[in-house]
């Protein structure tokens, strides 16, 4: 059983599989900043100075000491709340995640379909034909 993981985790299906989980990940903490750092701001300023990450509507009572609109606060004390802002943040992120993914694979196809449509030379019989043919003429 030893030998047949071994085997598993050597193929490079695996390798290529854990690449591409560890570079989704940072990928995705770039998305995260891109959304939070860059186009939230903007879109708040947009809307008249609105931060959407902290908008929320309360549920529950709110505990003594916590200001109603301390949302990190509220969420820590884990007062009942419907936190639309975070979700139309997260909401923004996976929206831009998967338009960069699909400019990824476009571009991919793109490149295959031009390997493809590629005039392809001689195949290894065609060239081997050729040389026996000419040894035959002489």
């Amino acid at each position: 059983m030893l030998n047949e993981f071994k085997e598993f985790i050597a193929k490079g299906n695996v390798m290529d599989l854990a690449v591409g989980v560890i570079i989704g990940g940072a990928f995705a903490t770039i998305t995260g900043s891109l959304t939070e750092d860059l186009i939230m701001p903007i879109v708040g300023w947009l809307f008249g100075g609105v931060d959407f990450s902290s908008k929320f509507i309360l549920l529950g009572s709110i505990p003594d000491g916590i200001a109603a609109t301390d949302y990190v606060a509220l969420k820590k004390a884990g007062v009942a709340m419907v936190g639309y802002g975070a979700f139309i943040t997260a909401l923004i992120n996976f929206l831009i995640l998967a338009w960069i993914i699909f400019l990824l694979v476009k571009m991919v196809n793109r490149v295959t379909r031009r390997a493809a449509d590629a005039p392809a030379g001689p195949s290894e019989v065609d060239i081997l034909t050729e040389i026996r043919d000419e040894l035959r003429k002489k």
